[in-house]
């Protein structure tokens, strides 16, 4: 499958510009959405994950101008492998979790939670999905745009199926609604949220 054409926010001298790679899916197959966020001197790349190719996410770059030389960060939502898999095309950045930072042969352990990948990205605990899921929200022109897997897309299913506590599910749901103007979630394209969406 070739890959989709990437997708841009309105940018900002001053504030990030946020793209998307490649717009995931959950059938058929599955395929991580995976994002791009240029803020500063950071270049990062969220949920580097499988798609069809490891071309669906470096011709994008490349059309950005960017080797993945250049990614400074990763930040996986979650440990699934969908989410993880291409994450070695990528061998200078930094890699970020619920708990850690990881680069070269360094293990620099952290909370997540209010840490600031560059200055307008910060990470937030938000255990959904799984336990251990961490959003990326970025403060665009537009309003805060949250990367996360609290939704699998626009039409998620009120309960995620995977979910092993759906009260904590929800809470989170609830902040990240709060904070975010826009949602890109885990396996579809980037919306809007409104009354229907589940919270």
């Amino acid at each position: 499958m070739p890959s989709r054409p990437a997708s841009s926010r309105r940018s900002s001298p001053r504030l990030p510009d946020v793209r998307i790679l490649f717009e995931g899916y959950a059938e058929p197959g599955v395929a991580s959405t995976v994002g791009y966020v240029h803020d500063g001197r950071a270049r990062i790349v969220i949920d580097p994950g499988m798609v069809p190719s490891p071309k669906s996410i470096l011709n994008p770059l490349r059309r950005l101008g960017v080797t993945p030389r250049q990614v400074t960060d990763v930040v996986f939502s979650h440990h699934h492998p969908d989410h993880t898999l291409h994450a070695a095309l990528f061998p200078n950045a930094r890699f970020h979790d619920h708990w850690a930072i990881y680069q070269a042969d360094t293990w620099e352990s952290r909370k997540a939670e209010g840490f600031l990948v560059s200055p307008h990205v910060r990470l937030l605990e938000t255990p959904g999905h799984t336990p251990q899921d961490i959003t990326t929200l970025v403060d665009t022109a537009d309003g805060p745009v949250a990367f996360t897997h609290l939704w699998w897309g626009p039409d998620s299913p009120a309960e995620d199926p995977y979910a092993p506590d759906a009260a904590l599910l929800h809470r989170n749901r609830g902040r990240v609604l709060g904070l975010a103007r826009r949602i890109v979630p885990g396996h579809g394209p980037a919306f809007e949220p409104g009354p229907g969406t589940p919270r």
